[in-house]
């Protein structure tokens, strides 16, 4: 969300980012119920201070004149209450509009309506050249008897699945290997829910727009999370932090749960695109300062890319471009790992920066050198998402035979 203050002040800055990131708002009907809304709460004041002030006089009269005074006091408490009404209103319709209000996006950040407009900006790793023809994931999966998939759609539909004997352990590896990594860079490692309330949501900028992507507990009024971010974002909500608190870095895994809508005929079978995953997420609160929190989305990039390398992956990263990167992001890079059976890279991290935009949403907020109150940056990054970094390890390291080759750095964490 953004001040509404830089709104009213940088209109066409606000609505060029509202058309590079193809978002369905009108801004000049915001711009109109914003200035309805100021007009609405100078009536419901000017009525609050006539009736204050009857008030006042009421005890200094008597006879008539008093019962006169009482009845425009009545009267007026009548108006108050009405004016009440009609600024709510008014507000909850506002406040509508101003949660679509998309982030400005960096300066430099590729102009595009999709993913065919990201940059590749970095390249790492050499495509293994295989001396056999090669299997894909599916194939290994079967043939190494690691996954189960006919069943488990029985009983709990389409994109389910169950992993099977080492390839258990060989997930669980990959998550202690990346959460021993963030613990050494001094990030708190934690477990998180799998479920939030709607308010965790909204404070992401996940909802109102993302709703179809999430599966709803409807007794409960809960929505299961896909991503760690969810949880973290709102573990702070209206606290105010003092400055040598910040940074905080958290390492948060847990379950997470994606309703995957409009994917359809994608990624059928197999563990590229499903609805139940695990996942370590990097989440980091920092000062307000973009200079601050542009260091820290280097450092938490630099962290996704030391952990390909340890499973010894080949990959690229990109620049996201306007329409890809999402509401609430000023920047945003993802990491996509090459995948042989489909001689292209597939995206397995995802890195963003959102300055001041999401700590608005929660009411995020620190206390500077001096003493002056500020809303919080905030920044994510994917530490490792299972199942579908298995993908790209088991056919980058697959051999002729099926076997897997385990990557060195990872065979300390397994344990079969």
């Amino acid at each position: 969300m953004l001040d509404i203050n830089f709104i009213r002040n940088n209109v066409a800055v606000v609505r060029k980012a509202i058309k590079d990131k193809a978002v369905a708002l009108d801004l000049e009907k915001l711009l109109k119920i914003d200035q309805k809304l100021k007009e609405e709460k100078i009536i419901l004041q000017e009525l609050q201070t006539k009736k204050n002030l009857i008030a006042k006089e009421v005890p200094m009269k008597s006879g008539a004149d008093k019962m006169a005074l009482i009845e425009e006091g009545r009267k007026l408490g009548v108006d108050v209450s009405h004016q009440n009404d009609v600024v709510k209103n008014t507000q909850i319709e506002f406040q509508n509009l101003m949660w679509l209000v998309p982030n400005i996006p960096m300066p430099d950040a590729p102009i595009g309506e999709d993913a065919c407009t990201n940059v590749v900006i970095k390249t790492v790793g050499e495509k293994k050249d295989f001396a056999f023809p090669i299997r894909n994931h599916k194939e290994l999966l079967k043939l190494n008897n690691w996954a189960e998939f006919e069943r488990t759609v029985k009983i709990s539909g389409e994109r389910a699945y169950a992993l099977k004997g080492d390839l258990v352990f060989i997930e669980m590896a990959i998550h202690r290997l990346v959460l021993h990594k963030l613990r050494k860079k001094k990030f708190q490692i934690m477990t998180v829910p799998a479920f939030a309330r709607e308010e965790a949501f909204i404070g992401t900028g996940h909802f109102p727009m993302g709703k179809d992507q999430v599966y709803k507990l409807e007794q409960d009024e809960l929505f299961m999370a896909g991503t760690g971010e969810v949880i973290m974002n709102g573990l702070h909500a209206d606290e105010i932090f003092k400055k040598a608190q910040l940074p905080l870095l958290y390492g948060a895994y847990g379950p997470c749960f994606r309703k995957e809508a409009g994917s359809a005929g994608k990624d059928v079978g197999g563990i590229m695109r499903v609805h139940q995953f695990n996942k370590t997420e990097q989440y980091i609160i920092c000062e307000n300062n973009p200079k601050e929190s542009g260091k820290w989305h280097q450092f938490m990039l630099e962290i996704a890319e030391e952990i390909l390398c340890d499973l010894e992956l080949p990959y690229q990263i990109v620049e996201c471009c306007t329409g890809d990167m999402g509401l609430g992001k000023y920047r945003m890079n993802d990491i996509e790992v090459w995948v042989p059976s489909e001689k292209r890279y597939r995206e397995t991290h995802s890195g963003s920066t959102l300055h001041d935009w999401q700590a608005r949403r929660t009411n995020l907020r620190y206390r500077d050198d001096d003493g002056e109150v500020k809303f919080c940056h905030t920044l994510n990054c994917t530490g490792i998402a299972t199942p579908r970094v298995l993908v790209p390890l088991l056919e980058n390291h697959q051999n002729s035979d099926g076997t897997i080759n385990i990557p060195q750095k990872l065979e300390d964490f397994c344990v079969f």
